[in-house]
């Protein structure tokens, strides 16, 4: 008859600690997923950065995210943008450009230039779906832009690729959700 406690007597020591072998082992893949998930995190922080360098301008990726410029962009298409500066602003082109005391850049068309014989240039702007002009918008005083108030002028877009930021920023508790199941999967997946 073998009683229960001669049982374990047996065994080589290492085949008593199989939990600590797998404490080891989950936490080498613990370690390796966070390592895995910053390197992504700094990879996509280096193609931003070169997409600010290539572009000229500190938001080359915008989100439209209101229907001032329908029919031409819809909330949710991205814009791609450039800036560079040498480039003479045009009545008829779609610029960014942001306004001091907001912090969200707005995508509209300029409507009217006046360049001065000192080559500096000022205009106005207004989203086509807009009946009016965008003087309302800029800071109190203000009546016309001026190229330090651009961020970009778009020169491609996708249209409605987008809507994820759309619903993230009109459902907050969408945003965490998903960003706390992206970072769960990023972390606990293993690799086959």
């Amino acid at each position: 008859m073998v009683r229960a406690s001669t049982v374990g007597a047996h065994l080589p020591a290492s085949g008593l600690d199989i939990f600590g072998d797998l404490r080891k082992v989950n936490k080498c893949q613990l370690y390796y997923q966070v390592l895995n998930f910053a390197m992504i995190v700094s990879s996509v922080l280096m193609i931003w950065r070169g997409l600010i360098v290539l572009t000229s301008s500190d938001s080359p990726i915008v989100v439209v995210l209101s229907g001032s410029m329908e029919p031409a962009f819809h909330r949710g298409d991205l814009l791609f943008l450039t800036n560079f500066r040498e480039d003479p602003i045009r009545a008829g082109e779609i610029v960014v450009f942001k306004v001091e005391g907001r912090d969200i850049p707005v995508v509209h068309r300029v409507i009217k230039v006046h360049e001065k014989d000192n080559g500096d240039i000022k205009f106005l702007t207004k989203g086509d779906n807009n009946e009016v002009d965008d003087r309302g918008l800029y800071k109190e005083g203000q009546n016309w832009l001026e190229k330090k108030d651009v961020v970009g002028r778009a020169r491609g877009f996708l249209p409605y690729v987008s809507m994820v930021t759309i619903i993230m920023n009109d459902y907050p508790k969408f945003k965490y959700a998903l960003l706390a199941v992206m970072g769960a999967y990023v972390l606990l997946k293993r690799e086959s």
